[in-house]
Protein backbone atom coordinates (compact mmCIF):
# COMPACT_ATOMS: atom_id res chain seq x y z
CA UNK A 1 0.00 0.00 0.00
CA UNK A 2 1.35 3.44 -0.95
CA UNK A 3 1.79 5.67 2.13
CA UNK A 4 -0.05 8.96 2.18
CA UNK A 5 2.98 10.82 3.45
CA UNK A 6 6.62 10.06 2.64
CA UNK A 7 9.86 11.40 4.04
CA UNK A 8 13.50 10.99 3.15
CA UNK A 9 16.61 12.13 4.93
CA UNK A 10 18.57 15.08 3.56
CA UNK A 11 21.89 16.73 4.34
CA UNK A 12 20.21 20.13 4.28
CA UNK A 13 17.18 19.47 6.47
CA UNK A 14 16.31 17.08 9.27
CA UNK A 15 13.11 15.06 9.41
CA UNK A 16 11.70 17.43 12.02
CA UNK A 17 12.49 20.53 9.95
CA UNK A 18 11.54 19.07 6.60
CA UNK A 19 9.61 21.30 4.19
CA UNK A 20 6.30 20.00 2.88
CA UNK A 21 4.05 20.19 -0.18
CA UNK A 22 0.40 19.09 -0.35
CA UNK A 23 -0.35 17.34 -3.64
CA UNK A 24 -4.12 17.84 -3.91
CA UNK A 25 -6.76 16.64 -6.35
CA UNK A 26 -9.24 19.38 -7.28
CA UNK A 27 -11.91 16.98 -8.55
CA UNK A 28 -13.85 17.23 -11.83
CA UNK A 29 -14.75 20.93 -11.63
CA UNK A 30 -17.70 21.56 -9.33
CA UNK A 31 -16.38 22.98 -6.02
CA UNK A 32 -19.00 20.93 -4.16
CA UNK A 33 -17.20 17.76 -5.30
CA UNK A 34 -13.95 18.76 -3.61
CA UNK A 35 -13.09 16.61 -0.60
CA UNK A 36 -13.38 18.13 2.87
CA UNK A 37 -9.68 17.58 3.45
CA UNK A 38 -8.74 19.34 0.23
CA UNK A 39 -10.96 22.32 1.12
CA UNK A 40 -9.42 22.56 4.57
CA UNK A 41 -5.86 22.49 3.19
CA UNK A 42 -6.68 25.15 0.60
CA UNK A 43 -8.09 27.46 3.26
CA UNK A 44 -4.74 27.30 5.06
CA UNK A 45 -2.56 27.52 1.93
CA UNK A 46 0.02 30.26 1.38
CA UNK A 47 1.03 29.26 -2.15
CA UNK A 48 -1.15 27.36 -4.66
CA UNK A 49 0.31 26.20 -7.97
CA UNK A 50 -2.71 25.06 -9.95
CA UNK A 51 -3.67 23.47 -13.26
CA UNK A 52 -5.38 25.57 -15.95
CA UNK A 53 -8.68 23.69 -15.66
CA UNK A 54 -9.12 24.15 -11.91
CA UNK A 55 -12.43 25.95 -11.25
CA UNK A 56 -12.24 29.56 -10.03
CA UNK A 57 -14.64 28.66 -7.24
CA UNK A 58 -12.09 26.18 -5.90
CA UNK A 59 -9.27 28.71 -6.08
CA UNK A 60 -11.47 31.10 -4.11
CA UNK A 61 -11.16 28.71 -1.17
CA UNK A 62 -7.56 29.89 -0.78
CA UNK A 63 -8.16 33.64 -0.25
CA UNK A 64 -4.82 34.32 1.40
CA UNK A 65 -2.66 32.36 -1.01
CA UNK A 66 -0.38 33.38 -3.82
CA UNK A 67 -2.00 31.75 -6.89
CA UNK A 68 0.35 30.55 -9.65
CA UNK A 69 -1.04 29.24 -12.94
CA UNK A 70 0.83 26.05 -13.80
CA UNK A 71 -1.23 25.25 -16.89
CA UNK A 72 0.63 23.54 -19.75
CA UNK A 73 0.79 24.98 -23.27
CA UNK A 74 1.37 22.94 -26.41
CA UNK A 75 5.08 22.64 -27.14
CA UNK A 76 6.08 24.02 -23.75
CA UNK A 77 5.06 21.20 -21.43
CA UNK A 78 8.57 20.23 -20.36
CA UNK A 79 9.73 23.80 -19.76
CA UNK A 80 6.63 24.61 -17.70
CA UNK A 81 6.98 21.38 -15.70
CA UNK A 82 10.58 22.26 -14.83
CA UNK A 83 9.41 25.67 -13.62
CA UNK A 84 6.63 24.10 -11.54
CA UNK A 85 9.16 21.77 -9.92
CA UNK A 86 11.50 24.67 -9.20
CA UNK A 87 8.76 26.77 -7.61
CA UNK A 88 7.49 23.90 -5.47
CA UNK A 89 10.94 23.37 -3.99
CA UNK A 90 11.60 27.10 -3.58
CA UNK A 91 8.41 27.96 -1.72
CA UNK A 92 8.52 24.81 0.41
CA UNK A 93 12.09 25.58 1.50
CA UNK A 94 11.01 29.13 2.26
CA UNK A 95 8.71 27.65 4.89
CA UNK A 96 5.50 28.45 3.02
CA UNK A 97 2.44 26.18 3.16
CA UNK A 98 2.46 24.98 -0.46
CA UNK A 99 -0.36 23.27 -2.38
CA UNK A 100 0.10 21.71 -5.80
CA UNK A 101 -3.50 21.65 -7.03
CA UNK A 102 -4.21 19.29 -9.91
CA UNK A 103 -7.48 18.80 -11.79
CA UNK A 104 -9.27 15.54 -11.05
CA UNK A 105 -6.99 13.15 -9.19
CA UNK A 106 -3.26 13.93 -9.09
CA UNK A 107 -2.27 10.39 -10.07
CA UNK A 108 -4.62 9.86 -13.03
CA UNK A 109 -3.08 11.06 -16.31
CA UNK A 110 -1.25 13.83 -14.51
CA UNK A 111 2.35 14.23 -13.44
CA UNK A 112 1.55 13.76 -9.80
CA UNK A 113 3.92 10.85 -9.28
CA UNK A 114 6.75 12.65 -11.10
CA UNK A 115 6.30 15.72 -8.92
CA UNK A 116 6.07 13.58 -5.79
CA UNK A 117 9.33 11.79 -6.64
CA UNK A 118 11.07 15.04 -7.58
CA UNK A 119 10.14 16.65 -4.28
CA UNK A 120 11.32 13.65 -2.28
CA UNK A 121 14.68 13.76 -4.05
CA UNK A 122 14.97 17.40 -2.94
CA UNK A 123 14.21 16.66 0.69
CA UNK A 124 10.58 17.82 0.59
CA UNK A 125 7.87 15.87 2.39
CA UNK A 126 4.72 15.22 0.34
CA UNK A 127 1.16 14.62 1.52
CA UNK A 128 -1.22 13.41 -1.17
CA UNK A 129 -4.94 14.24 -1.08
CA UNK A 130 -6.89 12.25 -3.70
CA UNK A 131 -9.54 13.88 -5.87
CA UNK A 132 -12.55 12.61 -7.82
CA UNK A 133 -11.51 11.96 -11.41
CA UNK A 134 -13.66 13.28 -14.24
CA UNK A 135 -13.33 9.79 -15.74
CA UNK A 136 -15.74 8.61 -13.04
CA UNK A 137 -17.74 11.73 -12.21
CA UNK A 138 -18.58 13.00 -15.70
CA UNK A 139 -20.33 9.85 -17.01
CA UNK A 140 -22.07 9.19 -13.69
CA UNK A 141 -23.55 12.68 -13.38
CA UNK A 142 -24.62 12.57 -17.03
CA UNK A 143 -26.59 9.39 -16.34
CA UNK A 144 -24.08 6.93 -17.83
CA UNK A 145 -22.99 4.14 -15.43
CA UNK A 146 -19.59 2.71 -16.36
CA UNK A 147 -20.72 -0.73 -15.24
CA UNK A 148 -24.23 -2.13 -14.92
CA UNK A 149 -25.50 -5.65 -14.27
CA UNK A 150 -26.39 -7.29 -17.55
CA UNK A 151 -24.76 -4.56 -19.69
CA UNK A 152 -21.15 -3.95 -18.66
CA UNK A 153 -18.84 -5.73 -16.23
CA UNK A 154 -15.58 -3.93 -17.08
CA UNK A 155 -14.25 -0.53 -18.00
CA UNK A 156 -10.93 1.11 -18.81
CA UNK A 157 -9.72 4.68 -18.73
CA UNK A 158 -7.39 5.71 -21.54
CA UNK A 159 -5.36 8.85 -22.18
CA UNK A 160 -6.20 10.18 -25.64
CA UNK A 161 -2.97 12.10 -26.16
CA UNK A 162 -0.19 9.81 -25.01
CA UNK A 163 3.26 10.05 -26.61
CA UNK A 164 2.98 6.48 -27.94
CA UNK A 165 -0.70 6.90 -28.74
CA UNK A 166 -0.49 6.11 -32.45
CA UNK A 167 1.33 2.84 -31.69
CA UNK A 168 -1.26 1.61 -29.18
CA UNK A 169 -2.52 -1.95 -29.46
CA UNK A 170 -6.24 -1.27 -29.85
CA UNK A 171 -7.09 -4.97 -29.66
CA UNK A 172 -6.65 -4.82 -25.87
CA UNK A 173 -9.34 -2.13 -25.63
CA UNK A 174 -11.77 -3.40 -28.26
CA UNK A 175 -13.11 -6.21 -26.08
CA UNK A 176 -13.69 -4.20 -22.89
CA UNK A 177 -17.29 -3.29 -22.15
CA UNK A 178 -16.86 0.44 -21.48
CA UNK A 179 -14.07 2.79 -22.52
CA UNK A 180 -13.52 6.24 -21.06
CA UNK A 181 -11.15 8.47 -23.03
CA UNK A 182 -9.70 11.53 -21.32
CA UNK A 183 -8.11 14.30 -23.39
CA UNK A 184 -9.19 12.53 -26.56
CA UNK A 185 -11.29 15.14 -28.36
CA UNK A 186 -8.57 16.08 -30.84
CA UNK A 187 -7.89 12.43 -31.73
CA UNK A 188 -11.49 11.21 -31.58
CA UNK A 189 -11.68 10.18 -35.24
CA UNK A 190 -8.47 8.17 -35.03
CA UNK A 191 -9.62 6.53 -31.78
CA UNK A 192 -12.97 5.52 -33.28
CA UNK A 193 -11.41 4.24 -36.51
CA UNK A 194 -8.85 2.18 -34.57
CA UNK A 195 -11.49 0.58 -32.37
CA UNK A 196 -13.71 -0.29 -35.33
CA UNK A 197 -10.75 -1.86 -37.16
CA UNK A 198 -10.09 -3.89 -34.01
CA UNK A 199 -13.60 -5.32 -34.02
CA UNK A 200 -15.74 -2.87 -32.06
CA UNK A 201 -19.14 -2.22 -33.63
CA UNK A 202 -19.54 1.04 -35.53
CA UNK A 203 -23.12 1.15 -34.22
CA UNK A 204 -22.04 1.22 -30.60
CA UNK A 205 -23.32 4.32 -28.76
CA UNK A 206 -20.91 6.96 -27.54
CA UNK A 207 -21.20 10.14 -25.51
CA UNK A 208 -19.05 13.21 -25.06
CA UNK A 209 -19.55 15.15 -21.82
CA UNK A 210 -18.24 18.68 -22.32
CA UNK A 211 -17.33 20.84 -19.33
CA UNK A 212 -18.55 18.17 -16.94
CA UNK A 213 -20.02 19.20 -13.55
CA UNK A 214 -20.06 22.89 -14.53
CA UNK A 215 -22.97 25.14 -15.59
CA UNK A 216 -21.68 24.81 -19.17
CA UNK A 217 -22.00 21.02 -19.25
CA UNK A 218 -23.25 19.56 -22.54
CA UNK A 219 -23.80 15.90 -23.46
CA UNK A 220 -23.39 14.91 -27.12
CA UNK A 221 -24.54 11.40 -28.02
CA UNK A 222 -23.69 9.59 -31.25
CA UNK A 223 -22.23 6.33 -32.54
CA UNK A 224 -18.67 5.14 -32.92
CA UNK A 225 -19.07 5.08 -36.70
CA UNK A 226 -20.26 8.69 -36.82
CA UNK A 227 -17.26 9.77 -34.76
CA UNK A 228 -14.90 7.90 -37.11
CA UNK A 229 -16.56 9.66 -40.08
CA UNK A 230 -15.92 13.08 -38.54
CA UNK A 231 -19.61 13.79 -38.06
CA UNK A 232 -19.50 14.70 -34.35
CA UNK A 233 -18.75 18.29 -33.33
CA UNK A 234 -17.36 18.55 -29.81
CA UNK A 235 -15.06 20.93 -27.97
CA UNK A 236 -12.53 20.22 -25.22
CA UNK A 237 -12.48 19.62 -22.35
CA UNK A 238 -14.75 16.62 -22.78
CA UNK A 239 -14.88 13.05 -21.50
CA UNK A 240 -15.40 10.52 -24.32
CA UNK A 241 -17.41 7.42 -23.28
CA UNK A 242 -17.82 4.39 -25.55
CA UNK A 243 -20.07 1.43 -24.79
CA UNK A 244 -23.60 0.07 -24.50
CA UNK A 245 -23.94 1.76 -21.10
CA UNK A 246 -24.43 5.06 -22.94
CA UNK A 247 -27.88 3.86 -24.03
CA UNK A 248 -28.87 3.40 -20.38
CA UNK A 249 -28.96 7.18 -20.03
CA UNK A 250 -32.21 7.21 -22.01
CA UNK A 251 -33.82 4.74 -19.62
CA UNK A 252 -33.22 7.19 -16.79
CA UNK A 253 -34.48 10.14 -18.83
CA UNK A 254 -37.59 8.24 -19.94
CA UNK A 255 -38.36 7.12 -16.39
CA UNK A 256 -37.96 10.65 -15.11
CA UNK A 257 -40.19 12.02 -17.88
CA UNK A 258 -42.88 9.41 -17.16
CA UNK A 259 -42.88 10.19 -13.46
CA UNK A 260 -43.20 13.91 -14.17
CA UNK A 261 -46.33 13.22 -16.25
CA UNK A 262 -48.09 11.47 -13.35
CA UNK A 263 -50.54 13.99 -11.86
CA UNK A 264 -50.05 14.85 -8.21
CA UNK A 265 -52.69 13.50 -5.83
Amino acid sequence: MQPRSCQIASKEVTAQEMAKVFLVGAGPGDPDLLTLKAARILQQAEVVIHDRLVNAGILALAPGALLIDGGKRRGEQERIQREINRLLVKYARDGRRVVRLKAGDPMIFARGFEEWEYLLHHGIEVEVVPGISSALAAPLLAGVPLTCRGTAASFAVIAGHRENFMLADWQQYAQLDTLVILMGVENREYIAESLIRSGRSAAQPVAFIENATTPGERVIESTLGAVAAGEVDVNPPAVFVIGDVVALRHRLLETKSALERIPAR
